[in-house]
């Protein structure tokens, strides 16, 4: 039996006030004070808002864990250290400042002159997994049967329904928010490498994106690691969000490089098609229909998300995955996803201080509600 891929992650975070609860401009300094324990696994973002941290490559999910939620706590403690708190959206609840605080360096000063107010709304968190993929070929193929189901991941990670103090009625509004970039959403169906690679030549060249490192596809071949990144996901409310979401996606590029080697070819939703379910994952989350883009029908959203964990079975046992995988589906299934939790939050007394609260607590303490 081969080993189960590796797998890591990248998890954005925010930066909190607890007595505002309003966003604070101190990711530098916060990644400065996490450095002396997190070494290269921490760093800085777009915004001065935010803060990063990065695990190693895990091909045991339970140490992939263990290290998600210690690198939150170090980061915790550093936040703490200046007062402050982090806090696991995918978009700022209260407080936040445009055009927003961009962190200095060569880079974000270059991002500014090219997208100029593109960058005023962009203090989006996500999470990132990272799956073991050494060849480019295969990297591309997988990318290809991984696209239909990228609207359920996307409901399945759903965690912004707030923005500068307003409910957007959106689960994911970080999905609708990061979508104006010029190369983001759902990748192209790529027939080749070379037709992966000609047209990210033609975009560098004229300028719509500044490297590589700018293809804010959902999902891309990594530029600098053996890896296929997913990109697609709000960062998780909790540790065992973003351990359920790892889960899920090596298992879907486990599955999607079997069939590849046994010669199946990808589905291939219409691009239209595509789109819209993303979008409607994004606005209603596992709440209500998905669209399912291949058969282009309106189905329960928890059906999908249950269909998509049947295909995913033989992989998740065979990487001894499964019942951690059905212990947390059905925690969200019950639960909601982080967006259903932080709209409970508001509830108890209609006041987004107690959703900040709820979700500062959540990241790295997990609890219910």
């Amino acid at each position: 039996m081969a080993a189960p891929l590796t797998v890591g992650v990248e998890e954005e975070f925010l930066l909190v006030d607890p007595v505002t609860r309003a966003v604070r401009p101190q990711g530098p300094q916060v990644a400065a004070a996490a450095a002396g324990e997190l070494g290269h696994r921490v760093g800085t973002e777009l915004t001065r808002y935010q803060v990063e941290g990065r695990t190693s490559p895990h091909t045991c999910l339970s140490e992939a864990a263990e290290e998600i939620r210690a690198t939150r706590a170090v980061l915790a403690r550093a936040a703490a250290g200046r007062g402050l708190r982090i806090a696991s959206s995918g978009s700022p609840i209260t407080g936040l400042v445009a055009p927003v605080p961009l962190t200095p360096g060569r880079r974000y000063a270059e991002s500014l002159s090219v997208f100029r107010a593109l960058d005023d709304e962009q203090s989006a968190c996500a999470c990132h997994v990272h799956v073991g993929v050494a060849d480019p070929g295969e990297a591309i193929e997988v990318s290809n049967h991984l696209r239909p189901w990228l609207p359920t991941l996307t409901a399945l990670a759903a965690n912004s329904p707030y923005w500068n103090g307003r409910d957007t009625g959106y689960a994911s509004w970080r999905t609708t928010t990061w979508g104006r970039w010029p190369v983001a959403g759902p990748p192209p169906y790529f027939d080749s490498t070379a037709h992966f690679q000609d047209p990210v030549e033609e975009l560098i060249l004229t300028r719509a994106v500044m490297d590589h490192g700018g293809l804010y596809w959902d999902i891309r071949p990594s530029h600098h690691l053996p890896t296929i990144e997913v990109r697609v996901a709000d960062a998780g409310l909790t540790p065992e969000d973003t351990v359920l979401l790892a889960a899920v996606i090596r298992a879907l590029v486990a599955t999607a490089l079997g069939a590849i080697r046994a010669g199946e070819p990808a589905p291939r939703p219409a691009p239209e098609m595509l789109r819209a379910a993303c979008w409607r994952a994004a606005r209603d989350g596992l709440a209500g229909q998905a669209l399912d883009p291949v058969t282009r029908q309106l189905v329960r959203t928890t059906s999908q998300v249950e269909r998509m964990l049947r295909a995913l079975a033989p992989a998740l046992r065979r990487s001894g995955d499964l019942d951690l995988v059905r212990t947390h589906w059905d925690r969200l299934r019950t639960q909601g996803s982080g967006a259903d939790r932080q709209r409970a939050a508001y509830r108890h007394r209609s006041s987004l201080h107690d959703v900040v609260d709820h979700v500062i607590d959540a990241t790295w303490t997990s609890p219910t509600l």
